[in-house]
């Protein structure tokens, strides 16, 4: 049955919502162009060069596949049912053999994509232009389309029956996951300036963790969208709108007692999912978010320095600032290494004892942008350009 939230705040009047989009847009073009937000020179921090240095760890590309360009987008991958799927620009939407990188299936949207993939292995989701949400059934088979409020750059999210995603407009929607049909929408306040990056959601069983611009995570209850509890991951601060950006960064870390986030010139933590209590909570800036394994959490921060932090304390273990402005994707721990992403496509593996180089692989050459992924004993980029690559390290 159709239900709307009876939590809905203040209306964002179209006027604001278009100012928003069109500072988001202006946001954007700084980030992606590698430029300090801060400045209009575009060499004011270069990025650094590669170190060279003796490679002490073996590692292993598993299997690479060929997706298709993101464009300006963020396409990350999604491992479910003993499958990867990924999405590109271009309407492509792909099955892939987690252990071979074989195509299971490959399909075209009939519309370019601006985000997805979700997927919990039955149900596969990827949103079109001007909000269409379309799902495909695990053999690829379509199912059903739907329309979002606004456009959304971020990843749907699948669990207990839902679909939901985030519209820029700041609208959380969730949709049936078998018919379409809508069963609620939150808005949420839209502050005047953010980036036009793609902040992400995540589930349990219950709720929806969602990350979202000025710098706040949100747990909305799944039956009706209600809020669970909202905490500040980063305060606004500053003077001018620029400095003022506090936008929840990349797609929350999800554990069975925490939830963690970062944003951008904001803070880094942890809180319990139960009532959103602070767990640990430090000063950090990232653009591009986080991820975690059952002792650590892992940060790219927006200098280009990769920290792990305990994840019961938030205690700093080390710092790499070897790759400083290389634009860096979120870490991810694999095997005895922890492997990050740069944007001219290298993967870069720093030891997980010191956070030392101990590998280097080269991709296609285009940016690494998107949160990986962990499928098993190996970890999943996917580039600019559309490469798939499934990495292992001992």
């Amino acid at each position: 049955m159709r239900r709307e939230s009876q939590v809905v705040p203040q209306r964002v009047s179209r006027r604001a919502a278009s100012l928003a989009v069109k500072l988001s847009a202006f946001a954007a073009v700084a980030v992606l162009s590698g430029c300090s937000l801060f400045s209009s020179k575009k060499e004011v921090n270069p990025p650094a060069p590669l170190v060279e240095f003796k490679q002490t760890l073996r590692t292993q590309t598993v299997w690479t596949a060929s997706v298709g360009k993101a464009g300006t987008f963020q396409f990350s991958p999604v491992f479910a049912g003993g499958s990867i799927f990924a999405a590109a620009a271009d309407g492509a939407v792909v099955r892939l053999n987690a252990a071979s990188g074989q195509v299971v299936w490959r399909v075209n949207a009939g519309t370019s994509l601006t985000a997805g993939v979700g997927s919990d292995g039955n149900t596969v989701v990827v949103v079109g232009e001007k909000g269409v949400v379309q799902a495909f059934d695990g053999n690829g088979k379509s199912l059903w389309k739907a329309q979002a409020p606004s456009e959304v750059l971020s990843a749907p999210a699948i669990g207990s029956g839902l679909v939901v995603v985030r519209s820029i407009d700041n609208r959380i929607t969730a949709f049936d996951a078998e018919s379409g049909a809508r069963r609620w929408t939150v808005l949420r306040p839209l502050p005047t300036l953010t980036l036009r990056t793609a902040p992400g959601i995540v589930l349990d069983a219950q709720t929806a963790y969602v990350a979202l611009p000025g710098g706040r995570l949100s747990a909305l209850a799944l039956n009706n969208g209600a809020p669970r509890w909202e905490v500040a991951v980063g305060d606004p601060r500053g003077t001018t709108e620029l400095e003022r950006i506090a936008d929840v960064s990349g797609v929350p870390g999800l554990g069975v007692r925490d939830v963690c986030a970062v944003a951008f010139q904001g803070r880094i933590g942890c809180f319990d999912v139960a009532n959103g209590n602070v767990r640990w909570i430090k000063d950090f800036s990232s653009e591009s978010g986080l991820t975690l394994d059952e002792r650590y959490v892992f940060s790219a921060d927006d200098k280009g320095g990769v920290t792990e932090f305990t994840r019961d304390t938030g205690a700093a273990l080390w710092r790499n600032g070897k790759l400083a402005y290389r634009r860096l994707s979120p870490p991810i721990a694999v095997g005895k290494a922890v492997a990050v992403g740069d944007y001219q496509g290298y993967i870069h593996f720093l030891s997980r004892d010191d956070g030392s180089f101990v590998a280097r692989i080269s991709t296609d050459g285009s940016p690494i942008l998107a949160t990986p992924i962990a499928a098993g004993q190996a970890v999943v980029f996917q580039t600019q350009a559309g490469t798939v690559v499934a990495l292992a390290a001992e």
